[in-house]
């Protein structure tokens, strides 16, 4: 692992990602009705488990898109900020920023296209998923061996759980019984 990724690792209180295309695969089916339906993965709902248990880590979710299903996301993973609707990112980010009194480097972001990257570049650490566009592999941290939408989330918790030494904490409840 990448030194300059452990000790950015540290610091980091906040994951903000994209919702399509990090946390479902990007595909969006519109009903007749116009209801949107997505595709959710299992594994990245226990990494916001994961995260919370051991980490306190808080969670943003930065989005050009919203929809009924994501708002019902939302509650249900107890989301701490949520910006739907936004394509200027950047913007976004800073809202947050100022209204949870972080610093860019205590905020992780995963993004997986090119209105993420003005985020991915201000971020204290930065991800995509394996499918990303090269542009948006170029400008991360680190590229997460999963597809969006196959746990990429979950990955990018296990990683900075682990470099923070909260590991075991987040997961003895499972492995140590």
């Amino acid at each position: 692992m990448d030194e300059k990724i452990k000790a950015k690792a540290q610091n980091i209180e906040m994951i903000g990602m994209d919702i399509d295309g990090v946390l479902t695969p990007g595909d969006i089916v519109i009903m007749e009705s116009g209801e949107e339906i997505k595709s959710w993965n299992v594994k990245d709902r226990l990494g916001f488990n994961l995260a919370r248990r051991a980490g306190n880590l808080r969670f943003a979710w930065i989005s050009g898109r919203g929809c009924k299903q994501v708002e019902q996301r939302v509650e249900d993973l107890r989301i701490e900020a949520v910006r739907l609707k936004r394509l200027d990112k950047g913007k976004a980010l800073e809202e947050i920023l100022q209204e949870f009194k972080l610093k860019t480097e205590n905020f992780a972001y995963i993004g997986d296209d090119l209105v993420d990257i003005p985020v991915l570049k201000r971020a204290g650490l930065s991800f995509c998923p394996k499918d990303a566009p090269e542009e948006v592999k170029r400008v991360v941290d680190c590229v997460t061996q999963t597809e969006g939408g196959r746990g990429v989330l979950r990955e990018v918790v296990e990683l900075i759980l682990k470099l923070q030494g909260k590991w075991e904490k987040a997961t003895g409840e499972y492995c140590n019984k």
